[in-house]
């Protein structure tokens, strides 16, 4: 199968803190891959030198084929950030205008965007509204709006249901799940929620800058003996 995502023996460190130790990790075209671990595993350490936003000390990390960093490469990933990266006195519609004038979009094309991914979002209603006005929840909403706006190849969501309810939660999985099986997508999502790690194809296990393990949900649970994934990461050292 064809790699969208391949990360070889990186390490990070931040002074004298190591955050990642030789991790490897390969991401399959087409696949919805999770990364599952406590804060402070280095999980948000490793989606970002994904986006080209940090370069490991050591180690090699390509996206599509391309070293990364790559600015040519943002046009094709979309990422969605722990911390949301909005402008607070524009309204929902101009944050989303601004960010699909960005990319290589017509007008037409970014008209067509900016319609689904707020109906996907559930924030049709709310666009005339400033994001300052908006709750935490509708911030979130509104980012991973702005992830797929220019319906990219890959998306890399950093904690993307946090603060969002479980009814729209579970829309915007079901709609994981349609890209990447309709479109091709590949989805790379950071999660705590071990319900949503079962809807991933793969995933691995991150403690203290390393991978635990990796596998599918099932290979994970038949390889441990267990019938869920918390006690995979229980018996593999995941809690302290």
């Amino acid at each position: 199968m064809e790699r969208s995502i391949s990360v070889d023996q990186v390490s990070k460190s931040f002074g004298k803190k190591k955050v990642l130790e030789r991790i490897d990790l390969q991401v399959q075209r087409g696949e919805i891959h999770g990364l599952i671990g406590p804060s402070g595993a280095g999980k948000t350490t490793l989606v970002k030198l994904l986006v080209g936003m940090d370069i490991a000390d050591k180690g090699t990390v390509h996206v599509l084929g391309k070293r990364m960093p790559d600015l040519d490469l943002l046009q094709s990933i979309g990422y969605m950030a722990q911390a949301d990266a909005l402008y607070a006195e524009l309204t929902g519609l101009e944050n989303l205008q601004f960010f699909a004038s960005l990319f290589k979009l017509s007008k037409a094309q970014q008209k067509e965007r900016i319609a689904y991914t707020a109906d996907l979002v559930k924030l049709a209603n709310e666009l005339g509204k400033k994001v300052a006005a908006y709750s935490g929840g509708m911030r979130r909403r509104l980012s991973l709006a702005i992830a797929l706006i220019q319906d990219p190849q890959i998306l890399i969501l950093d904690e993307p249901t946090v603060g969002i309810d479980p009814e729209l939660r579970l829309s915007i999985w079901n709609e994981l799940l349609r890209l990447k099986r309709e479109a091709g997508k590949t989805i790379l999502v950071t999660t705590h929620v071990m319900d949503e790690a079962e809807r991933c194809d793969r995933l691995a296990m991150v403690r203290d800058g390393r991978i635990l393990t990796s596998g599918s949900p099932r290979e994970l649970m038949t390889d441990y003996q267990v019938s869920g994934l918390e006690e995979v990461f229980l018996k593999v050292g995941g809690a302290r």
